[in-house]
């Protein structure tokens, strides 16, 4: 008795152990996947409880900027209608810190901010120093003088003679930390004092003088706490639902997020919106291609051939112009009336025309286009190198001495790459929270599943083979039974008298 109970309860043990784990298994099965994204829903949303917030706060990723200038070799000819040759200088590259600051929570799931920005020159990267000097068309002799093309040849010769007073001509040979940070100049004094409205500066002129120590705007977006789908996408910027530098309600439109994060849950069919202050517009990515980045599954997201297309070329684009030829995009507008044109480096997937007229452009797709690469369940990105490109437009305009017999070109001044890659602990924390547990999970559920189908399996087996051993026993034992009964009866009749009669007919046989 006591072996046939220490079965029952093993095989009762193995059967209970086996349909818990195939249960649990299958529970998470179901459950596992809403489990996630409610983790994912609550950590990225931008609340002071969420995993994300910090990293939301100040950006724990090192993101730097390098930045490349065209050097003109040829200046002279250029003023006599040559073609401009350029030699591409760099990169000089800046650290970039960036820190949400003025931070304030709305009840409409909204939440304010400015992103304070500053940058550090980092020597052991850069190809050069800020002390290297470069020669690069004047921008704001060009640029004022491009404004007064159709003004009267009075005008004209009045800042004809004060350019000649002010010694300035059509190139300049300025340092790279002149051009970045602002210099001064006699004629930006000019400007400032007696045409504010052309050019609002004010002691210097820098073309990246107002990014620095500075930010780029009131953003406001939602938070994602009531309504995650909309998490990360602007809902304002310095109070204004869209802006007025088009000619266009679409191209007016903000749309997107603020550049840094993007709503969860991704698919190959979701884009990349953003809304860019400095290019004065919102820009919209595509998904190219899965892959890996440190063990960690992403979506490439890249720019479309029509990002800085033409009217002519894609219709909507159409709110942008005034346009030149395809792949640059006029900003002006947003530039205190300024002929600069924002692109790709090297005119990379622009007119090949715009190419051919100044020597020493080698575009090229690994170089010179941009992507992201977007961890696709939180929409946080793990790498990303946005580049672009600044050009003037030039040219001889009549009345103006200066600009001498210039042939039309849109001429490169610089361009650069800002880069970031998620690495250290935040990749570590990342990692771990976001795509090793969520893996074991993912793992573990269908491991339960099997081992409990197989526990199982193994006591369906041991139960079947147990009652064929019960059967043929009892089949064996009744079939000896059954020998024994007969055996004895012949025994019992060889012990009993014949008849007579019998035995007479025995004996004579």
């Amino acid at each position: 008795m006591g072996g046939r109970s220490r079965a029952r309860w093993a095989a009762a043990a193995l059967g209970i152990t086996g349909l818990l784990c195939a249960a649990l298994g299958a529970v998470m099965i179901v459950v596992l996947p809403s489990f996630i994204r409610q983790q994912v829903a609550k950590n990225v949303r931008i609340s002071p409880s969420s995993l994300s917030f910090n990293m939301w706060k100040e950006i724990p990723v090192p993101f730097y900027m390098s930045v490349y200038f065209f050097d003109v070799v040829n200046p002279d000819e250029v003023l006599q209608g040559g073609r401009p040759e350029v030699r591409e200088r760099g990169p000089y590259v800046y650290r970039q810190f960036r820190q949400k600051r003025n931070i304030s929570f709305h009840d409409n799931d909204t939440v304010s901010f400015r992103e304070h920005c500053t940058f550090q020159f980092q020597p052991e990267r850069s190809r050069g120093s800020e002390s290297d000097y470069i020669v690069l068309p004047n921008i704001l002799l060009m640029a004022a003088s491009a404004m007064m093309e159709h003004q009267p040849a009075s005008l004209k010769l009045i800042m004809t003679l004060a350019f000649s007073t002010l010694g300035q001509r059509a190139f300049m040979n300025r340092t790279v930390g002149q051009v970045m940070w602002g210099y001064e100049d006699p004629l930006v004094h000019l400007i400032s004092k007696y045409l504010p409205q052309m050019f609002p500066i004010k002691g210097k002129f820098g073309l990246f003088l107002e990014m620095n120590n500075s930010d780029s705007g009131l953003f406001t977006v939602f938070t994602g706490v009531k309504n995650l789908s909309r998490i990360h996408l602007v809902d304002k910027w310095n109070g204004l639902g869209k802006v007025n530098f088009w000619h266009s309600d679409q191209c007016n439109m903000i749309n997107g997020t603020s550049g840094q994060m993007w709503p969860p849950f991704m698919t190959p069919e979701s884009s990349l919106q953003f809304y860019s202050p400095e290019a004065c517009r919102s820009m919209r990515l595509v998904y190219r291609e899965q892959g890996v980045f440190q063990g960690i599954p992403t979506y490439r997201f890249s720019a479309p051939s029509t990002l800085f297309a033409n009217g002519s070329v894609y219709p909507p684009n159409e709110g942008f112009c005034p346009c030149l030829e395809s792949g640059i995009q006029n900003i002006s507008s947003c530039r205190f009336g300024a002929p600069l044109f924002l692109s790709h480096p090297h005119f990379y997937n622009a007119d090949p025309v715009l190419v051919e007229r100044v020597l020493g452009l080698h575009p090229n797709a690994e170089e010179h286009a941009l992507f992201l690469d977007i961890h696709p369940v939180t929409g946080i990105p793990m790498n990303c190198s946005v580049k672009l490109q600044l050009s003037l437009y030039i040219k001889a305009i009549k009345g103006i001495g200066q600009t001498g017999k210039i042939e039309p070109v849109v001429l490169p001044l610089l361009w650069f790459g800002q880069s970031g890659t998620m690495e250290g602990k935040p990749l570590s924390t990342f990692y771990t929270q976001l795509v090793l547990l969520p893996n074991i999970l993912h793992y573990v559920q269908y491991v339960l599943l099997a081992l409990g189908s197989a526990l199982l399996l193994i006591l369906v087996v041991c139960q079947v083979r147990s009652q064929e051993k019960c059967y043929l026993f009892w089949s064996g034992s009744k079939k000896g039974s059954d020998a024994k009964e007969a055996m004895q009866a012949y025994s019992e009749s060889l012990m009993t008298s014949a008849p007579k009669g019998a035995v007479l007919q025995e004996a004579r046989l």
